[in-house]
């Protein structure tokens, strides 16, 4: 009997180890289906794809215990094991994959100030994540933004090295900069902040170009950038050192640590940060005059958040930033002795705090907000006379200057959804803020004032309406009253975006912006030129700018199981009217004086092209072209007594970036990097030993080539990584060779990459 039981249950494990079944399901990733999953029982060499509705088949599967294997070069392997038997020869599975390099569907709130996915978003929204930052070896906001496609930051002055950032051509002061999506980087603190602030500060930076200001007010006709903080995600830490060398003989060391704690409920959180950079002075033509300044900056700060349950979050920042910055003569002593220097001392401090209530089944919510910025500053910016009374009248008086800006942002914000409403959905958003800067900023020795306060309050409405499966129409308008500008401006937007089979967006948008009247921005930056200090003041009749932008793009992307390829063709036009520019109306007793004033009208154009590939996470590419022209409709006389020209200066044409990443993720990867830089068009004042005229000078291009290189250690019994990690940064040493030398130079005069050839190393040690 026994001899029976046993070959009948030899018999039953024959056959069902011999029987097949089928294994069926569908891919998933935040709820939406994946096509070209590869799913597939490696043993036994049977596999299969997933289809458009993300679904997949394994047929002839044998009986027994079988792990599947699921990948996607956009999202991370997945193993599960499975039993298929004869009592159930038939699995239904449903898959939820997570993504790793893939940030085609991120999310992004800068475009509509609604939570969008990127590809689902009316206005093309670029995303700058801290991995990218890190791959470039970027110190600070500064050297991130110039690897994002239509973005250029330059350094505008030789002695300070004030840094502003151009999107589509456009200066400094028609961007837009935002802070966690609040206006508190002040036009003051937007000089120097680019370069104030911390990489280790920053979660990633949303990038909108083209007119924003019917979402941002003021100011946003070129674009908008919104610097996103990190926020508390789960508990950890890093610490990371590196020093770097800058063209073999000066030194520039950051050190920096992040921390955060997340209680167990997962309902509250910190992250705090902490940033110290050292840099010496650097004299890059031996004339014992510096190119680039010595930095001393300390940075620390938090960011948190409290849920008070599902539908109640509160989030809240501060930080500080301290900055001491020196450049001219090297010289040992008290800045006024020094042939000519600039120095400054930045305390900045910026908050924010926003309440958010979802109600009504999650169709509506309600937010709230607050932002606030302070930037206190003492500063000298001086040149020693060359005769002996005026030397004395100079030590008696050194023209050392206060500064003191105050920026206090405050409003509201209404969603509601609208569901089967003239279509499949509509997001209606209605808001109003208030925007208070004041700004002064005083300088005795050369009777130099600003005392400005200025005051814009804003009314917004949105419609993000959802026409059909494929079709999106995003119309708004905001209403601003300013107090420098007489009437209300009203600024209407709208965008269309029609989607091809999920994996194609075209795009047409259109927007209307002003820039008004401004106490202080780049344009009044103090600088030397002939031995003398050149000021700019404003026309007692200066009228806001007008702007109205339009833009058609592409975006195009192609996903396999292997590789993911895709690109972005943008086509950009901006008409700008009553636009700004220096007027040069002569000289004083202190140096060249220009005022600001309205002029004719300009037309920024160009089409810019992104390309993008990640094959098999070994090999990954990110690259952007832009090719452009700027033009006043007549010409401008930038230096008196030279004909104009109709072109912006320090504007190039053509210009772009590219970021080559080979095995991310693996022990030992690797980064190289690329900017180009276009010819541009510079003024050059005489009065240096090495230039004798007044002129307007054609600039050659830059090639800026760079490489970075880690490896990295885990060292599971502490639950840690260490990455060790140097490289190059401008490997060939594109740089000015140009400069001015001596105390009468030109200090504007500057132009091409930020800093010359440097080598660096560094150690990060983070938790797994």
């Amino acid at each position: 009997m026994i001899k029976k039981l046993t070959l009948i249950t030899l018999l039953f494990l024959c056959l069902q180890s011999f029987g097949h079944g089928k294994i069926s399901g569908i891919i998933k990733s935040d709820n939406e289906a994946l096509e070209f999953v590869s799913v597939g029982i490696i043993e036994n060499s049977i596999f299969s794809l997933t289809d458009s509705k993300g679904k997949f088949k394994l047929d002839k599967v044998p009986f027994g215990t079988h792990q599947i294997k699921i990948s996607h070069v956009a999202f991370k392997d997945t193993t599960i094991t499975v039993s298929v038997s004869k009592s159930n020869p038939n699995l239904n599975l449903s898959i939820n994959l997570t993504p790793t390099i893939n940030e085609l569907n991120d999310f992004v709130v800068t475009g509509t100030r609604t939570e969008k996915r990127r590809t689902e978003s009316p206005v093309i929204v670029n995303v700058l994540n801290s991995q990218t930052l890190d791959n470039v070896q970027a110190c600070n906001l500064s050297d991130g933004l110039k690897f994002q496609p239509g973005l250029r930051v330059e350094t505008d002055c030789q002695t300070c090295n004030y840094t502003q950032l151009r999107i589509n051509g456009l200066a400094g002061g028609y961007s837009q900069v935002l802070i966690n999506g609040r206006p508190i980087f002040s036009p003051l603190t937007s000089l120097y902040g680019l370069e104030q602030i911390p990489v280790n500060m920053i979660d990633r930076v949303e990038i909108i170009r083209g007119g924003g200001s019917s979402l941002y007010g003021s100011s946003a006709i070129g674009g908008t950038v919104n610097v996103i903080t990190k926020i508390p995600k789960k508990n950890g830490y890093e610490v990371n050192y590196n020093r770097q060398l800058i063209n073999g003989k000066t030194e520039d060391n950051v050190f920096s640590a992040n921390g955060t704690l997340v209680n167990k409920k997962e309902n509250a959180g910190v992250t705090f940060f902490f940033n110290q950079r050292n840099r010496e002075l650097y004299d890059h033509n031996g004339d014992n005059f510096s190119e680039l300044p010595e930095l001393n900056n300390t940075s620390f700060g938090l960011n948190s958040f409290l849920l008070f349950g599902e539908n109640q979050k509160l989030e809240f920042s501060l930080s500080r930033l301290h900055e001491y910055r020196y450049g001219g003569e090297m010289f040992e002593g008290p800045a006024y002795k020094a042939l000519q220097s600039e120095e400054r001392t930045h305390n900045v401090w910026m908050g924010s705090a926003d309440y958010q209530l979802n109600f009504n089944k999650d169709k509506s919510s309600f937010i709230t907000y607050a932002g606030w910025q302070q930037t206190a500053r003492d500063h000298y910016t001086g040149i020693v006379p060359d005769d002996d009374s005026a030397i004395i009248a100079h030590n008696t008086n050194p023209p050392y200057g206060t500064s003191l800006t105050s920026t206090l942002q405050g409003g509201f914000q209404l969603n509601h959804k609208l569901t089967e409403t003239w279509g499949l959905e509509n997001t209606l958003t209605f808001g109003a803020e208030y925007l208070y800067d004041d700004v002064f900023d005083e300088i005795d020795a050369y009777n130099y004032l600003i005392d400005q306060t200025t005051r814009n309050f804003g009314i917004l409405a949105q419609s993000d309406w959802k026409l059909t499966a494929n079709l999106n129409l995003l119309t708004g308008a905001r209403v601003d009253k300013h107090n420098l500008v007489d009437n209300l401006v009203v600024s209407p937007r709208a965008s269309l975006l029609y989607t091809l089979k999920k994996n194609t967006q075209f795009r047409l948008s259109y927007g209307s912006g002003f820039r008004a009247p401004q106490a202080f921005d780049t344009d009044l930056h103090i600088a030397f030129a002939g031995g003398g200090i050149s000021r700019v003041q404003l026309s007692p009749d200066l009228q806001p700018e007008r702007s109205h932008s339009y833009s058609t793009s592409v975006n195009y992307d192609k996903i396999k199981t292997k590789y993911i390829a895709g690109l972005t063709l943008e086509g950009f036009y901006t008409r700008l009217n009553r636009s700004y520019f220096l007027d040069p109306i002569g000289a004083d007793s202190f140096g060249e004086v220009f005022e600001k004033k309205n002029g004719q009208g300009a037309t920024v154009q160009g089409i810019t092209l992104e390309l993008r590939a990640n094959y098999n996470i070994k090999v990954q590419l990110e690259t952007g072209f832009t090719l452009q022209t700027s033009r006043f409709d007549n010409k401008i006389e930038y230096i008196d007594g030279l004909e104009g020209i109709t072109d912006f200066t320090r504007t190039p044409n053509t210009y772009g970036y590219g970021v080559l990443t080979l095995f991310p993720g693996s022990k030992i990867n690797g980064a190289i990097n690329y900017v180009y830089t276009g010819s541009m068009k510079v003024p050059h004042f005489a009065g240096a030993p090495n230039q004798a005229i007044d002129e307007i000078e054609t600039t050659n291009p830059f090639h800026e080539l760079s490489f970075k290189v880690n490896y990295n250690l885990e060292v599971k019994r502490f639950k840690s990584k260490i990455n060790l990690y140097g490289g190059i940064r401008n490997l060939t040493n594109s740089y000015q060779t140009t400069f001015d030398i001596g105390k009468n130079r030109d200090s504007n005069y500057v132009f091409g990459p930020a800093q010359p050839r440097t080598f660096y190393i560094g150690i990060k040690v983070l938790s797994l």
